[in-house]
């Protein structure tokens, strides 16, 4: 252990293996940083909280952000203004405060972030202060649009008007003409008083330095971490407007503002939170509440709340507007039921199927004045989990390492460096580091060119009567790794004539050098392959294993393999459209009306000696964030900090699909890496005792690739 050559750390080593169970149960917490570690080192965490976040590093990396965050609001005056910032402001306080800071020289630069519209915040407050619309000039960039803009401005500047220049980064070559306009103004001291003015632009390199240095610049992102998210969805509303509402209106209202922040916040765990990427902003927020308010003013009193009206209007309409992805709507309407129901105004708990963990609690407060569910949040929201989201504590590990990864990839790139190696010595490391490129290339070479598959010897040999949907199949798989062998051969040996001089180095060349060293599967081959997220060195063994699949089904070509590893496939789609094939013509169904039914076996694949009557024995699926119980055959919650379960062999039968069983049931996606989205498979059923809306918050999939697998 490195950290044990630290001063201070000598005895760490000893002290874990002399007491490796106390050590092991502080690993396995959900968050270590905040508990004591065993034996001396307990009281690390209140005398000395670097050497305690120290240890939290080797030991647990994943937690590592989240005890430097600890750390600032420790160490630093006023620690937690640092890690929270202004959470707990609407964009329009904060907008109020810059144009306090504002002069007639310093424009406000608004930088756009996806679904935000930061100058209708503008309009309220120019309206207040009696700008809009008298004195008020509002141009959007484009085409023919610069002499305009050019003209409000010297109007502005003259009698003392609000110009607002939208989406300047769409005409970049004018923003110097811009700059020179306003240095020629002030030095002229040509300014009004009253005069400002305000710019937008998506992030651009093109835009003018000197034209952002004199500028303040605002963004509207959310903030980061949930409890940050919850203050500032809630400053969305303003102060006077909800003390005025009912107390169920506040209720809901909270909630609303709960689940705002559950969404964009679980935006954080990449595709596990979402499929896809969405525009969720506080316009989603405030429209919905002021849906809220006129349904329930509408209603006889308040005292019954149209909960499945609301329930559509929020999440079908105004937040589900911005879905594109069948199982993110899917996702979206389970928070929906969830969180608007009856139960609501009772202070159920906030944080869904959250009985496994007794300590993760957040309940709906009762109606309370403003400002004190600010203080409510602080008192009950103080720590961030998965939890809050309805999901396992397995599913931050990933995102915190790759988190603490990046943080530190970062400080290193900043770190000052040496000088360079002298050109002799450069010269010598050129040579030497292109004897292990070119011993690779021969080392690929040597195992892809044995791998051939004489796709028309095969058919010959199946015949015409006895090819059916699963030889089609094979022989599709057959051709596609032959042509993504050519690929690979044909630029391995273009390559290797490069390098020996024989033909210039093209960048095509270049690139491919440059993967091979880098242990990255090259582009040329990825465009001819399947989705996978393997290193090089791994993406080739699974190759082998792809082609050693496809020989054994050369091997006997009339008969499918006792147990088919999907995994193995380019198109695993294809093989299980074949399941619906073969039923549909054997028992006379319709195509169109079949779908796939899953049941899980207890077997695993070399207990298997003949295949199933029908349907096919498929393997090589993973579950995430879940495990499957093979004793009670279902769905059950992942051990702490395993992150992928691999799953027994699965029966793939075709049934009618208004035949599809529904209860006790989990409609499972499969995808082929742990990027989902594009990646989709099928729909997999499986056996659950508890509710399917537990494994959907949960995020459950099951995979064809998984890291290391």
């Amino acid at each position: 252990c490195a950290l044990a050559e630290l001063k201070g750390f000598d005895s760490l080593a000893t002290d874990v293996v002399a007491s490796p169970n106390r050590f092991k149960e502080w690993y396995n917490k959900p968050r270590p940083e905040v508990l004591p570690l065993p034996s001396n080192w307990r009281k690390l965490i209140q005398q000395n909280f670097f050497m305690h976040m120290l240890v939290v590093r080797a030991i647990r990396p994943d937690r590592l952000t989240a005890s430097m965050n600890i750390y600032a609001e420790r160490t630093l005056p006023d620690g937690k203004n640092y890690t929270q910032c202004d959470a707990g402001v609407s964009f329009t306080e904060i907008l109020k405060r810059s144009l306090d800071d504002s002069a007639t020289t310093t424009p406000i630069f608004f930088i756009l972030s996806p679904g935000a519209d930061p100058v209708v915040n503008l309009q309220d407050i120019g309206s207040k202060n009696g700008y809009f619309p008298k004195k008020w000039h509002r141009v959007a960039l484009g085409e023919g649009q610069d002499v305009v803009a050019m003209r409000k401005l010297a109007i502005g500047v003259k009698e003392g008007h609000w110009v607002i220049l939208e989406n300047i980064h769409l005409m970049p070559s004018w923003t110097g003409e811009l700059e020179k306009a306003l240095n020629d103004y002030t030095s002229e001291g040509a300014y009004h008083p009253d005069f400002r003015l305000f710019l937008s632009a998506e992030p651009s390199n093109k835009i003018p330095i000197g034209l952002l240095e004199r500028s303040i610049k605002l963004t509207n992102e959310p903030p980061q971490g949930l409890t940050q998210n919850l203050k500032r969805a809630f400053a969305t509303f303003e102060k006077e407007e909800f003390e005025y509402k009912d107390g169920k209106v506040k209720m809901i209202l909270f909630a609303l503002c709960h689940f705002h922040a559950v969404i964009i916040e679980r935006c954080k765990f990449g595709p596990k939170g979402w499929n896809r990427s969405y525009p969720f902003n506080t316009g989603d927020l405030e429209n919905s509440g002021q849906v809220l308010s006129n349904y329930l003013e509408r209603g006889s009193g308040g005292d019954k709340i149209p909960w499945s009206d609301l329930r559509y209007i929020f999440g079908e309409i105004l937040y589900g507007g911005h879905i594109t992805d069948d199982w993110d709507r899917r996702l979206n309407m389970t928070y929906m039921r969830f969180y608007f129901r009856a139960e609501l105004l009772d202070g159920m708990e906030l944080f869904p199927f959250s009985e496994s963990y007794p300590d993760e609690k957040f309940p709906s407060p009762e109606p309370l004045p403003y400002d004190e569910y600010f203080t409510y949040i602080d008192e009950y929201l103080k720590v961030e989990s998965p939890v809050a989201y309805g999901m396992h504590p397995n599913a931050e590990i990933a995102v915190r390492t790759l988190e603490g990864e990046n943080l530190f990839k970062v400080v290193q790139e900043l770190q000052p460096r040496g000088s360079d190696d002298s050109d002799e010595s450069g010269g010598q490391e050129a040579k030497e580091e292109e004897n292990p490129v070119r011993a690779l290339l021969n080392a690929i070479l040597e195992r892809v060119k044995p791998i051939q598959f004489d796709t028309e010897d095969i058919a010959t040999r199946i015949g015409s009567e006895e090819r059916g949907p699963y030889q089609n199949v094979f022989l599709q798989e057959c051709d596609r790794m032959n042509v993504l062998r050519n690929e690979i051969k044909d630029s391995l040996e273009e390559l290797e004539l490069g390098m020996k001089g024989e033909l210039q180095m093209s960048d095509r060349m270049e690139e491919l050098a440059q993967s091979l060293e880098l242990n990255r599967v090259p582009s040329g081959w990825v465009a001819k392959a399947y989705p996978s997220l393997r290193k090089l060195a791994e993406w080739l063994d699974n190759l082998m294993e792809r082609a050693e699949q496809l020989q054994k089904w050369t091997d006997e070509p009339t008969a499918i393999p006792v147990v088919t590893d999907l995994s193995l496939c380019f198109n695993p789609q294809s093989f299980l459209t074949s399941i619906m094939q073969v039923t549909a013509q054997t028992q006379q169904k319709e195509l169109d009306k079949l779908t796939i039914m899953t049941d899980v076996t207890r077997k695993q694949p070399e207990e298997l000696e003949v295949a199933v009557r029908d349907g096919a024995y498929v393997t090589g699926l993973w579950l995430e964030a879940a495990r499957w119980d093979s004793k009670q055959s279902c769905l059950e919650e992942c051990l702490p900090r395993v992150l992928f379960d691999r799953m027994p062999v699965i029966v793939c039968r075709a049934i009618l699909r208004d035949k599809l069983e529904k209860n006790g049931v989990y409609t499972c996606p499969c995808y082929k890496t742990t990027d989902r989205g594009p990646t989709y498979v099928f729909d997999a059923t499986l056996r659950t005792k508890a509710p399917a809306d537990k494994w959907i918050l949960s995020g459950v999939v099951m995979l064809l690739e998984v890291p290391m697998a």
